[in-house]
């Protein structure tokens, strides 16, 4: 068995596992921040959310195998009873993006169908996309996998929505994105979930 240049130079470097522990630290403390700050955001909204919702549930969720990346995410607010889902998602996914999701399936799904069409131009060109996957739990972005709602693509949105038996709605702030090393991502969450609430509210 040999190993190339690169999987020998990975070997060698003593710094990469602690740089990696730091940054998964401050992920932490981020995803704290952005708890409180969806708090506030939400404070007051009349969801149309399932009679045992409940906003003061959450939780965090920390792993290594998102397809073999680590990942982090806040489930807030959080409902999950059987195949009923009404929950707001903040992921990182280590090389790939942070995404604030809004998932919903069973009881409530026509309900927020409804509120994405008849609110539409409320929700579009907020650099919110649609996901196209046939789980809840795929987070790539890009084509195939999502469609973004733009303001030209109500009835294109309309149809694929027509036949799911649910929806997400997500915005993707990829790793690279100057929000990111300017400290701005928990911004960037809270004014997803500002945009999404028309979905999810009366």
């Amino acid at each position: 068995m040999s190993f190339t240049p690169d999987e020998v130079r990975l070997m060698a470097d003593e710094q990469f596992f602690m740089q990696k522990a730091r940054i998964m630290n401050k992920v932490r403390a981020l995803l704290d921040e952005l708890h409180g700050a969806l708090a506030d955001e939400i404070a007051g909204a009349e969801f149309v959310a399932p009679s045992s919702f409940d906003i003061r549930k959450f939780q965090f969720v920390k792993g290594e195998h998102l397809e073999h990346y680590p990942y982090q995410y806040l489930d807030f607010p959080k409902h999950f009873d059987g195949a009923e889902k009404f929950t707001v998602r903040s992921l990182f996914w280590w090389g790939h993006h942070f995404v604030f999701a809004f998932i919903v399936e069973g009881g409530r799904l026509s309900q927020c169908k409804q509120n994405l069409m008849n609110r539409y131009h409320q929700v579009a060109g907020k650099d919110l996309h649609l996901s196209l996957s046939a789980t809840p739990w795929e987070w790539k972005q890009g084509e195939g996998y999502t469609l973004p709602l733009t303001h030209d693509r109500k009835s294109e949105i309309a149809a694929v929505l027509s036949g799911r038996r649910f929806f997400k709605i997500a915005r993707y702030v990829r790793h690279d994105d100057p929000l990111v090393a300017e400290g701005h991502v928990v911004q960037a969450g809270r004014e997803a979930v500002r945009s999404m609430l028309p979905i999810m509210t009366v």
